[in-house]
């Protein structure tokens, strides 16, 4: 076999409209010994082949048919192994760049349907008021059931200005809302940051691309330069992050921990899918790369911080979230995560095409899978207008179709997680049977000044500072 180039990946929750993936470059071994191939299956499947050649109600072509057969052969094995084509593969492989055509939003497939996982933000879908948890029905007035989530995301990709309608079955609404919304050429700043308070200093990472972990050095800079002074305590702003790049993940984590500490490990059957990834620049930069977390302000490490999560932070979000909570760097606020703890490595495959495949398991340095269980903070906060105490509330990776077991198979037998220390309940609404309504964004601001999650983070910190100076 010729040596080919692979990418290992920690995905998104859900393959995107518009994607970010990979990072680490390897080369595959030679493979020593030949798998044995199944003989009589291979003669049913060229069976099938020539009965639907010829018996079919109309001409296909042999290239769609062994296209969708390699297609079936990747989806049906988990939720995120697919097949990509030419165009997939180019989306994907610019999407790693933070820019992209498209809606703006992350999606999964369940039971034949598309899901959304997250909007992104800033995005035509994100305005359009499209939430984590929807459930695509229709494009324009083509049903989704029956196509593949490659299809959905191509029909809901497009030239920019141009529009698609959006048929949307959401939870406790009456009726399907219908949006329409207008393409755009999507452009991600993956990093946000703002003042809280006097000494609080707030960042939002909204999703790991290749550029994550030097916007990250270039927000704390400048926090740090507008407080004039170190900074008091810090939230890290991880929810509904969908994932992305892993060195990204393990810049962020390193930004925060003692050099070398281990951020995450992974397990596969190969020998190149076992990885140790630590705090050291061979595992964040690429080659040649100058290690722009030199630059990072004096005390970063030091720093009291909370970290909030949510039932969208994923993936990537959830290798930072588990590191900076086993290194008992920071304390995880929020509601349990997504549980996507599975990696992904996309082959080429030497045709301009490419398979997307699940090839190992990541765990937290203390030796935990947080694969279909999530990441549980340490401190149990609600959203006021999204109670995701309830289990029936969105979308999480235990809830898709063939996805992968947790390696510790019983809960009760698992790598025990840190359970939540203390939940603070999110206020009840001004009337009775009124729901909450999330907090909006005014024009300029990174965040809501009436987010009840930040809040408490902020108090939280602001409680250690006491204690500290006493």
């Amino acid at each position: 076999m010729t040596q080919k180039t692979k990418f290992f990946l920690v995905g998104l929750a859900g393959l995107v409209a518009g994607a970010a993936l990979t990072v680490n470059l390897s080369a595959i071994a030679n493979k020593s010994a030949e798998t044995a191939l199944p003989v009589e299956e291979l003669r049913a499947f060229t069976e099938v082949f020539a009965r639907v050649k010829s018996d079919y109600v109309e001409p296909v072509e042999d290239k769609k048919l062994i296209n969708e057969a390699i297609n079936g052969m990747l989806t049906g094995l988990d939720p995120h192994s697919a097949y990509l084509d030419t165009e997939a593969f180019k989306d994907l492989q610019v999407g790693t760049q933070g820019e992209f055509g498209g809606l703006g939003i992350e999606v999964g497939m369940e039971d034949g349907f598309v899901k959304v996982v997250a909007p992104i933000e800033d995005t035509p879908a994100f305005k359009a008021g499209v939430k984590a948890g929807d459930l695509i029905v229709k494009l324009d007035d083509t049903p989704v059931k029956g196509m593949t989530l490659n299809d959905a995301v191509k029909r809901m990709r497009g030239k920019p200005g141009s529009s698609i309608k959006l048929t949307i079955a959401r939870k406790n609404a009456d009726k399907p809302i219908v949006l329409t919304i207008t393409r755009a050429v999507i452009k991600i700043r993956s990093v946000k940051s703002t003042m809280l308070d006097s000494g609080y200093g707030y960042v939002r990472v909204t999703q790991f691309q290749e550029h994550t972990g030097e916007l990250l050095v270039e927000a704390l800079q400048k926090l740090y330069k507008e407080n004039k002074a170190p900074l008091k305590g810090l939230v890290l702003d991880l929810r509904n992050d969908p994932g992305g790049l892993l060195n990204g993940a393990v810049a962020v984590s390193a930004a925060f921990i003692k050099p070398d500490s281990l951020v995450v490990y992974t397990e596969g059957r190969t020998e190149d899918a076992k990885m140790r990834l630590t705090a050291s620049r061979e595992h964040y930069l690429r080659p040649m790369q100058l290690d722009y977390l030199k630059n990072l302000p004096e005390g970063v490490k030091e720093v009291p911080m909370v970290v909030l999560v949510n039932g969208g932070s994923a993936s990537a979000s959830e290798i930072v979230a588990g590191a900076l909570q086993d290194h008992k760097r920071a304390v995880i606020m929020g509601t349990r995560t997504f549980g996507k703890g599975s990696v992904q490595t996309i082959l080429p495959l030497g045709n301009g095409t490419a398979i997307k495949l699940t090839t190992a398991r990541y765990y937290t340095p203390n030796g935990r899978s947080i694969q279909a269980k999530g990441i549980e903070p340490d401190i149990l906060v609600e959203d006021p207008a999204m109670p995701e105490s309830d289990e029936g509330f969105g979308i999480r990776e235990a809830d898709l179709d063939k996805h992968l077991a947790n390696p510790s198979g019983d809960p009760s037998e698992a790598a025990p997680a840190p359970k939540p220390a203390d939940t603070i309940k999110a206020p009840p609404a001004d009337k009775p049977g009124k729901e909450k309504k999330p907090a909006t964004l005014e024009p300029g601001e990174i965040v809501s000044k009436n987010d009840f999650q930040v809040n408490q983070a902020l108090n939280l910190l602001k409680g250690l500072q006491i204690l500290q100076g006493r």
